[in-house]
């Protein structure tokens, strides 16, 4: 364990051990609040994955403040910074690069944005759900995509790597993707409902097996989320080695928001990425 001061960052008067990340992520600092970025993925995409010191992490904050916050770690503007009103679903939003959208504009229904626009910042949140930041290292356009387990039964990642395949020409096999934070097999018991979803779709016996670990109670199950995140980009044609993971469990630690271990009162994290100018 890494052990920080971040009495500025955490609010309190103490010495908090931060769990440790994937050997491919580091803890950061933006103005006293700790986020995780991802080594491999820096060279191709400024990024972040902001924690429960942040804003957005204090449900009784106003929100508005925290996408601010967020916007201005990422070197934008809060009308530069693009979000989605997530749906657990896989559409998309396509932003090419251009104006940002209109002040006051409504927020698109969706769970995955990609651009190629380096004036624009990215953003999802989650609390729980599984967070992916993808960069290509040839175009250098990019995409931020929230998975809950209904987005990763409508293969979200999948998604995110077909809509940078047909919006910007990007390669499965150019891509860089970082996993964030996000609720992990052991704290996360689902029923027949969810495994049935997957079951319906074209995901293989094999998958499922992978995908959901034997549980305590009957007809219930631990989802992996990671693993399920992994293997359908790796079926999306992403290499195995291209594919980075926090390892870090929100419902855990409580440096993370995790809405199964707080319930409505939880916070939320960002997961934002900006394309680098080529």
């Amino acid at each position: 364990m890494t052990r920080f001061a971040v009495r500025a960052a955490l609010g309190y008067d103490a010495i908090v051990s931060l769990p440790q990340p994937g050997d491919d992520f580091e803890w950061r600092r933006h103005d006293a609040r700790l986020s995780l970025v991802c080594r491999a993925l820096e060279p191709h995409a400024t990024h972040l994955f902001t924690t429960r010191s942040w804003r957005l992490g204090n449900a009784l904050d106003e929100r508005d403040a925290g996408w601010i916050e967020v916007a201005r770690a990422m070197g934008v503007d809060a009308a530069h910074l693009l979000r989605a009103r997530q749906v657990h679903g896989a559409s998309v939003v396509v932003h090419r690069r251009g104006p940002a959208p209109a002040p006051g504009e409504p927020l698109p229904h969706a769970d995955i944005l990609v651009s190629d626009d380096p004036s624009i910042a990215l953003a999802i949140q989650t609390a729980d759900c599984v967070p992916l930041l993808m960069a290509d290292r040839r175009t250098g356009a990019v995409a931020a995509a929230h998975a809950g387990w209904r987005g990763l039964s409508a293969r979200v990642p999948a998604v995110a790597v077909g809509a940078l395949a047909d919006a910007f020409g990007s390669r499965a096999s150019d891509l860089i993707v970082a996993i964030g934070p996000s609720i992990c097999a052991q704290k996360y018991e689902v029923d027949a409902v969810v495994r049935d979803a997957f079951a319906a779709g074209d995901s293989s016996e094999a998958e499922l097996a992978r995908w959901f670990l034997p549980g305590i109670r009957p007809q219930h199950w631990q989802f992996d989320g990671w693993r399920t995140a992994l293997d359908q980009l790796e079926r999306a044609g992403v290499a195995t080695a291209a594919v980075h993971g926090a390892g870090l469990c929100s419902a855990t630690h409580p440096q993370l928001c995790s809405y199964r271990r707080d319930g409505a009162g939880a916070g939320r994290m960002a997961a934002a990425i900006r394309a680098r100018s080529r």
